[in-house]
């Protein structure tokens, strides 16, 4: 039987259960709003919601943000596809929901975070999160195809 991991406050609940998320909901944001996902299709959102530790933001049982977690366990994590929908913003639940996503008690000692963002960087910063140094970013490599969607 499988424990998923849940912290509720007053009005919202943020969960690990895969079977209260929303396709529907991530998919239109990620595809319609998201500067880094558009046009996805919803086979990859699911796909990739399949293989990654997702955390859906739920107020009235109904998703309105979410972050997904690829991740070993042990060592590395990536964290993806952070969002709360517009007309929640403003009340600090992308500060919560990071709050959460690092507490999680499967994702103590890793080893290392990362995470990719144009615009967020005050968000993370918060939390630990810095900025890539010079001798970091000469050990990292990638390969990145811009516009897998298109």
């Amino acid at each position: 039987m499988t424990t998923h991991f849940e912290v509720k406050n007053e009005n919202y609940l943020i969960s690990t259960d895969p079977a209260l998320l929303d396709i529907n909901v991530i998919h239109q944001y990620l595809s319609l709003e998201s500067y880094w996902a558009m046009n996805i299709p919803k086979t990859v959102v699911e796909r990739s919601i399949n293989n990654s530790l997702c955390f859906g933001v739920y107020r009235d049982e109904k998703q309105i943000g979410f972050a997904r977690l690829i991740t070993d366990k042990a060592t590395f994590a990536y964290l993806a596809d952070v969002f709360i929908l517009e007309q929640h913003r403003g009340m600090g639940l992308s500060k919560w929901l990071i709050e959460v996503v690092q507490s999680h008690p499967e994702l103590q000692g890793l080893r290392r975070w990362m995470l990719g963002t144009r615009d967020a960087h005050g968000l993370y910063e918060q939390f630990g999160w810095t900025v890539l140094d010079e001798d970091t970013r000469k050990r990292f490599m990638q390969r990145h195809n811009k516009n897998p969607y298109a």
